[in-house]
C-alpha cells in the first residue's frame, strides 16, 4: 500500500533556552525545516506565550509544520506531516535539530493515508449521526 503523507512527531529534549523562548528564533527554524524538505511554503503563523514558550504552524502546499515549546523544561513537540513524494520530513527534522541544540529526541513516523487496492481513492457515501442533544439543548427544545 501507497501512502499519501508521512507524519513524523517528533521529541526534542535538552534544547538551547533561549532559542525555545524566541517566537523569532523558532519562526526561523521552522521555515529553514521547511526549505530544508524542498516544501512550499504558503504561511506561517507563530505566537508568543507569556511568561515563556511558543506555538506555530508552517502551511506548506504539501501539508503542515507544527510546533510548541516549553524553554522552561528545555522540551519542544512537533508535528511535521508531508504529503507526496518529493518532500524530504527527515531533512527538516534534521534541520530543527540543530537549531535547537537538542541533546537528546524521539521520532515517531506515521505512514499516513494508507490506501488498499484499485478504487481506494474514491469516496465512500456514510450516513451522518447526530450526535445526542446536550441537557440545555433537550430542554430549549420542551419550551
Amino acid at each position: 500500500m501507497k501512502a499519501l503523507g508521512q507524519h513524523l512527531i517528533l521529541e526534542f529534549y535538552g534544547c538551547n533556552r533561549a532559542v525555545l523562548s524566541s517566537v523569532a528564533k523558532v519562526q526561523d527554524a521552522m521555515l529553514r525545516a521547511a526549505r530544508a524538505a524542498r516544501a512550499t511554503v504558503i504561511d506561517s503563523v507563530f505566537h508568543n506565550f507569556k511568561p515563556h514558550g511558543v506555538s506555530g504552524v508552517v502551511v506548506i502546499a504539501q501539508s503542515h509544520f507544527a510546533i510548541h515549546t516549553w524553554p522552561e523544561h528545555r522540551y519542544a513537540s512537533a508535528d511535521l506531516f508531508t504529503c507526496g513524494d518529493t518532500i524530504q520530513p527527515w531533512q527538516a527534522f534534521e534541520t530543527v535539530k540543530r537549531l535547537f541544540k537538542a541533546a537528546s529526541f524521539s521520532v515517531v513516523k506515521l505512514e499516513r493515508g494508507l490506501l488498499p487496492g484499485p478504487g481506494a481513492g474514491l469516496a465512500r457515501r456514510h450516513k451522518a449521526k447526530r450526535a445526542p442533544a446536550r441537557t440545555s439543548e433537550k430542554k430549549a427544545r420542551r419550551k
